[in-house]
């Protein structure tokens, strides 16, 4: 890997004011899905890049449990967002700031200014603790709709989201079908394995069980329950990292450990490490929070059979990016290849591509694989947004060569077998390129007036000249 072992993908982030946020509360009650209401809904929000006149360059990022508005840095003075050890948003970057307007809100049950448990509840004038209503996805999602209605922006561009983000932009794409011109998932999952499940689950166990939790009323106590979220934290650390990514960060000085301020045991390197990451985060986040958000992942649930899937995902109108990570076993390939299948088989336009990745889950978050994962991002919306120059941009810096010359004849400029093929082909037929290599025929089909059609290829390279070029492509052998 390619950052110092006691680092993660969120070493950085502190528990500072956010100096760019913005604030918005909605007075009208939030109806919530599992039951109960709130009065209003407070929502902190940053916002990169500009709005153009059209209103239809705005980006969407929905983040992650631990996450918050903070995407990346503003400018030079400010603080590290989430996703700034990637470099995956900002002035041309792959999410291009001088081309896209990007909004990030932090989610619904959150501790980092919108509504959630640490808020006060207007009732009793104390903070809601555990009297906080059960939220879901679905209810965050309604207010990111709430917040994109108060901007005055009709449909979304885009929406894109890792890890708990995705079921947020999953939920986009069929409830909110008008709303959004494309989906990109990194990290992919219908719901969570039986597996990730058992983790949150030990996880919410560490906090309940910390005797300083008091029934989640720990707010006027001298100290809350420190231990118990640090372990939780300790927890998903474990399930963020893959197998190769632990022996990459630790196997070689495994007795070796960082000397780090932390009562958690430190006789390995792993040990250091997860004191440290545990440690952190009880700086800036909040025990009540967290056990509202891994609960709201754990009940998103879109079926558990492949015609219910398809069925959650029918009513959903736009484009479709989903990327998987090889050694992501948190969120596997297999359940993004689920949800693929579906979209396929709803007849909806999607591409995927399962990055070959030594990071884990958290391998959306790294710059290891953004050669991969951000280019495909970036090509993605540069197609949805018709920009012809950041197309021919990616596709030359890619070397997608959308109609080599000829395999039997090399001096002809094009591919005589593809002409050939083409003709052969009904105009109304449905076309699945097996092998499509980088899109030649695929483009001559659509050339010719084709528009139902899909490339199978295994290689990772040919796939993102396929998708630099706006085809449909789905990575599989």
């Amino acid at each position: 890997m390619s950052y110092d072992y006691i680092d993660s993908s969120d070493g950085v982030r502190g528990s500072g004011l956010l100096k760019h946020a913005q604030t918005v509360t909605f007075d009208q009650p939030l109806e919530l899905t599992e039951g109960g209401q709130l009065p209003s809904v407070t929502v902190v929000y940053e916002t990169y890049g500009h709005l153009n006149a059209s209103k239809d360059n705005a980006v969407l990022i929905c983040h992650a449990i631990s996450g918050d508005s903070h995407v990346t840095r503003h400018d030079d003075s400010d603080d590290p967002g989430w996703w700034d050890a990637a470099e995956a948003v900002g002035p041309a970057r792959p999410i291009d700031t001088d081309k896209l307007f990007v909004i990030c809100p932090n989610i619904l049950g959150s501790c980092r200014g919108t509504t959630g448990p640490s808020s006060t509840n207007p009732q009793t004038g104390k903070p809601y603790g555990p009297d906080f209503p059960t939220v879901t996805v679905a209810d965050m999602v309604k207010v990111q709709r709430r917040l994109i209605d108060h901007l005055g922006i009709e449909k979304l561009l885009a929406v894109v989201g890792g890890s708990l983000g995705v079921h947020q932009a999953l939920t986009w794409g069929y409830k909110y079908p008008d709303r959004t011109a494309g989906v990109i998932t990194l990290a992919t999952s219908p719901r969570v394995t039986s597996q990730a499940l058992a983790f949150d689950v030990v996880a919410r166990n560490a906090i309940l069980r910390d005797p300083k939790f008091y029934g989640g009323h720990y707010y006027d106590k001298p100290q809350g329950p420190s231990v118990g979220l640090a372990l939780a934290r300790m927890i998903g650390h474990i399930t963020y990292l893959s197998r190769e990514a632990m022996h990459d960060k630790f196997e070689n000085d495994r007795h070796e450990p960082r000397e780090v301020t932390t009562e958690f045991e430190k006789r390995f390197s792993v040990g250091s490490y997860l004191g440290h990451q545990g440690d952190r985060f009880v700086e800036r986040f909040d025990a009540n929070s967290y056990l509202a958000l891994t609960l709201a992942m754990d009940l998103f649930d879109l079926g558990d059979s492949r015609q219910e899937l398809i069925n959650a995902l029918k009513p959903a109108k736009a484009k479709w990016l989903i990327i998987s990570f090889a050694s992501d076993w948190l969120f596997p390939a297999d359940q993004s290849r689920e949800v693929v299948d579906a979209l396929i088989a709803a007849d909806k336009p999607v591409s995927y591509c399962d990055v070959a990745s030594r990071g884990g889950h958290d391998a959306f978050l790294l710059p290891d694989e953004l050669s991969s994962y951000g280019e495909l991002t970036k090509a993605f919306l540069a197609n949805l947004s018709g920009d012809q120059q950041a197309i021919s941009a990616a596709t030359f810096s890619n070397g997608c060569q959308a109609n080599p010359k000829s395999i039997f004849h090399p001096e002809h400029p094009a591919r005589l077998d593809f002409h050939t093929i083409v003709g052969l082909i009904p105009s109304a037929a449905s076309v699945l390129d097996l092998g499509c290599g980088n899109g030649g025929l695929l483009v001559e089909l659509i050339e010719h007036g084709h528009d139902n059609i899909v490339g199978i290829e295994l290689d990772e390279q040919a796939v993102l000249s396929c998708v630099c070029q706006g085809l449909n492509v789905i990575q599989s052998d």
